[in-house]
């Protein structure tokens, strides 16, 4: 099936495209286009605390099912997430209880916070801030964060492909085009369970911008998502999380729709390693489609 890429590295305001085959097919190299004006002046930490706070005010719309200001507070993977998944959602989306540790680019535009063991990307959208993706859990321990700032130029092209080499990752089980992860890594681990479905999945790059934060040792902090559609036995789901997507009884077959939400952390050498990820339900229909 189709598939796109529109990366947009707001700390050099650097935008990508490119599109391919199917899922099993080959990848293209994105291009880039004028960068925008959005991202000239640095996120300063109290604006960036403000925009925080906002996870309270979302936290309570969640509670309530108030998919229109879940809308309006979200933007990216986290809007997505805020249709079908937000009128299914029955417990909320609590908000974190610690204090942020901010990490601000040194351009502007976004920002991310770490906070209760898991990432969040704000990001302004249409004139205000918006939570773009959160939260994303850690899988161990946050890398360092001393010293961060927008990647150097040449960083930014190795950060902007990050999206797409998950993808080649993920359709790709035999490994041909080159792009590895350590075999404990959680994609590692996705790639496996994607292979051994009876089904076929479809791994697409979601179209959200790509947001990358140099460290201090040279690496890359890389927030990003990607949506896998596929179809399922209904009997693998809970009967109450059926229901909560209007999927009728008797029902056997369903399509799947989930978006995967990492954080990934680039070496110096390029190789990628997974610091955190987030799977989320963002509809379940009855039937093939």
């Amino acid at each position: 099936m189709p598939r796109r890429l529109f990366a947009l590295l707001v700390g050099l305001s650097i935008m990508a495209a490119g599109c391919g085959g199917t899922a099993s097919g080959g990848s293209a190299l994105p291009e880039e286009e004028p960068a925008s004006p959005a991202s000239a002046h640095p996120v300063d930490p109290a604006t960036a605390q403000q925009a925080f706070d906002l996870l309270t005010q979302l936290d309570q719309a969640w509670k309530k099912q108030d998919c229109a200001t879940v809308g309006e507070l979200t933007a990216g993977a986290e809007h997505a997430l805020g249709g079908r998944a937000c009128e299914a959602t029955r417990n909320g989306r609590p908000a974190p209880t610690g204090d942020p540790e901010l990490l601000l680019p040194s351009e502007g535009g976004w920002f991310a916070a770490l906070a209760d063991k898991a990432y969040y990307v704000f990001a302004q959208d249409g004139g205000r801030w918006r939570l773009a993706a959160g939260p994303i859990p850690l899988v161990g321990a946050a890398p360092p964060t001393e010293g961060t700032a927008s990647p150097a130029p040449a960083a930014a092209v190795r950060a902007r492909l990050v999206p797409q080499r998950h993808l080649t990752f993920l359709t790709d089980p035999a490994g041909v085009a080159g792009v590895t992860f350590p075999a404990n890594d959680p994609v590692a681990k996705l790639m496996r369970e994607l292979t051994t479905r009876k089904a076929k999945a479809d791994v697409e790059l979601l179209g959200d911008p790509v947001h990358a934060l140099a460290m201090a040792d040279g690496s890359m902090l890389v927030f990003h998502a990607l949506r896998i559609t596929s179809t399922q036995k209904s009997s693998l789901y809970p009967k109450a999380v059926l229901k909560s997507f209007g999927v009728q009884d008797g029902t056997t077959t369903v399509t799947v729709t989930e978006l995967v939400i990492l954080a990934t952390k680039v070496s110096a050498g390029n190789k990628l390693q997974t610091v955190g990820l987030r799977r989320a339900l963002a509809d379940i229909v009855g039937g093939i489609r």
